[in-house]
């Protein structure tokens, strides 16, 4: 019982704070948007609180056990997250013609979503391990390697949205480590042959559709285009103060398709106004400010880049989802961290950050 007391006094409540903000958005978005999209979306909504509740005794749980045993677990858990991939290929269920769910009574498993846990797990302690420098060429081509075998398990659902997250997570953590800048050029050549490789092999056509559109909407306002224009629509209209909770046009009166997962961001805007989006966005920037703060107090690097490869992939996740509700960016089905429907997200994310706050913890303690 010390040892929890002491453990909560080193908490940081702040960086917590911040997170359950942001979740409190998120629940008053999806109870917004239930009053209007009926018994599903009601059903969905109390499926949310049961997942951040689940998922905040798992964080505090992950923030009381010693975060260093990551690093042993590291290839098992690489292990079982391609395992999984490759499972739900085979026994997933098929939405919208993506292959990417488990099935266990009623509720959903994103494996994916997890894997993106396990990604940053293994590559602290890959780039922890060793010193990129002195064999940048060997240290580039394993942790590529690692990726991709992910992502191509990925792309075969396909989901070409996580695909996208998991290589530019990579390609910012090859930086964080010090690679030489020449290798970002192969980065970039690698980028575009993914891209390749994806529009010939692995996209649907509705996938490409949301490219195309992307460069001419235009061309596709009342059919590709329209999630995206009545998205842009959604978040002109919040002006200041918004229109407040369950009075946004576009998304009551169901217009905003995908309202309680890609597009959450856009009903926000449409109702709490650009104080709403302020807010959100002062709150992501604490949790980032936090977790990049944390990094200086730390002993080892293990940890460090675990705080900068949850800062990271936050960051990603956040940036292409508001980019895809304001038009700068194309669809690809990314939801936004923390505010988003979607069990197995808000579980994994709210894993990440139990997991840095025991790093948090145990460097106040000195350990």
């Amino acid at each position: 019982m010390n040892k929890i007391i002491i453990y909560l006094k080193n908490f940081d409540w702040v960086l917590f704070g911040a997170v359950i903000l942001l979740i409190c958005f998120g629940l008053a978005e999806l109870y917004s948007i239930a009053l209007s999209q009926g018994i599903t979306s009601s059903i969905n909504f109390k499926k949310q609180i049961f997942f951040v509740v689940l998922g905040i005794l798992i964080m505090f749980v992950l923030a009381f056990f010693d975060y260093y045993n990551w690093r042993s677990f590291s290839h098992y858990l690489y292990l079982a997250g391609g395992l999984l991939l490759l499972g739900v290929l085979f026994f997933g269920r098929t939405v919208r013609g993506t292959t990417g769910w488990y099935e266990f009574g009623g509720l959903s498993l994103q494996p994916v979503e997890f894997a993106k846990f396990i990604l940053i797990v293994f590559l602290a302690r890959y780039f922890s391990s060793n010193v990129i420098n002195l064999k940048p060429l060997k240290h580039f081509f394993l942790s590529g390697v690692s990726v991709g075998l992910f992502i191509f398990l990925v792309l075969k659902q396909p989901d070409f949205g996580s695909a996208v997250i998991l290589f530019f997570f990579w390609a910012i953590m090859l930086v964080i480590s010090g690679i030489r800048k020449r290798y970002l050029v192969v980065v970039a050549l690698i980028s575009i042959l993914v891209f390749l490789a994806g529009w010939f092999f692995f996209f649907k056509d509705y996938q490409k559709e949301r490219i195309k559109t992307f460069f001419a909407p235009e061309r596709y306002s009342l059919d590709q285009g329209y999630n995206i224009r009545q998205a842009i629509i959604a978040v002109g209209s919040g002006r200041l103060w918004g229109r407040g909770i369950g009075f946004g046009s576009q998304s009551q009166l169901k217009f905003l398709p995908e309202a309680q997962n890609d597009f959450i961001f856009a009903v926000v805007a449409e109702e709490l106004g650009l104080l709403g989006v302020s807010l959100v966005l002062g709150l992501f920037a604490i949790i980032f400010y936090r977790l990049l703060a944390a990094t200086r107090k730390v002993n080892n690097d293990f940890g460090i880049y675990f705080l900068l490869g949850t800062a990271v992939l936050i960051f990603i996740e956040m940036f292409i989802n508001i980019g895809m509700n304001i038009g700068i960016l194309p669809i690809i089905g990314i939801s936004l961290p923390f505010l988003s429907y979607g069990g197995s997200a808000i579980i994994s994310t709210l894993m990440l950050i139990g997991v840095a706050e025991s790093i948090i913890i145990r460097s106040k303690l000195k350990y």
